[in-house]
């Protein structure tokens, strides 16, 4: 019986995190983190769109500690605001900003708009060292909510209300999120091929090199 394969997210969002691992937790992996790690260098996330974002963030993190790794980026496009914040979601409201900032800003940008159409949009990118990546994209459709609601999930899920749910994600269980999110129905699609993707993971994860300690024989 072959080891489980070891996976990084890379990350450091306890909230996705969380998220991915819950989803993935069925399959014979081990999951890992940036958090189990020292400090790397971070990615430039200046790609033009999500799943550019989400294939730098894997393959870097893939290629610098040697290890497949799993990156997402995603995002909110709003209608009324010519789809920003899109791939600057996460840097929103300027360096510094937190979560309930980054709503706080948006919801002041939609003071007044009638047209609330939103849409959370989420492209997850799985890459080996060697450079090869496979990539899985979601979208799930809602609306700016007036004001925040709910205390679960993270990011922009406060005012992000999800009509069929009646409910905005921030006041779903993880369960429910997972069902109808982007990253859920991202991960979903992972999900129901994963042993594909582990036998892929296997043929292109070169095994690592056994080099005699110094003073052996080599």
């Amino acid at each position: 019986m072959q080891p489980p394969v070891c996976i990084v997210i890379a990350t450091r969002n306890s909230g996705k995190i969380s998220e991915i691992s819950d989803l993935l937790k069925d399959h014979p992996v081990q999951i890992k983190s940036l958090a189990d790690f020292g400090q790397i260098p971070e990615v430039v996330e200046d790609g033009a769109d999500f799943e550019e974002n989400a294939y730098k963030k894997a393959s870097f993190t893939a290629r610098v500690l040697g290890l497949p790794a799993l990156a997402d980026d995603s995002g909110l496009v709003v209608d009324a605001l010519d789809g920003r914040p899109g791939v600057r979601s996460a840097r929103y409201g300027g360096d510094g900003a937190t979560d309930a900032g980054r709503c706080k800003k948006l919801l002041a940008e939609m003071a007044g708009a009638k047209d609330r159409h939103a849409a959370f949009e989420c492209v997850i990118s799985v890459a080996v060292p060697t450079g090869q990546a496979l990539t899985y994209e979601a979208r799930c459709e809602g609306q700016i909510a007036e004001r925040p609601s709910g205390d679960g999930g993270f990011g922009y899920d406060p005012v992000f209300f999800h009509p069929p749910s009646k409910k905005t994600f921030a006041q779903m269980t993880m369960a429910e999120k997972s069902r109808v999110s982007h990253r859920g129905r991202a991960l979903g699609e992972l999900h129901d091929e994963f042993d594909k993707v582990i036998q892929w993971i296997r043929m292109h994860t070169p095994e690592p090199e056994s080099l005699p300690c110094a003073g052996e024989q080599a």
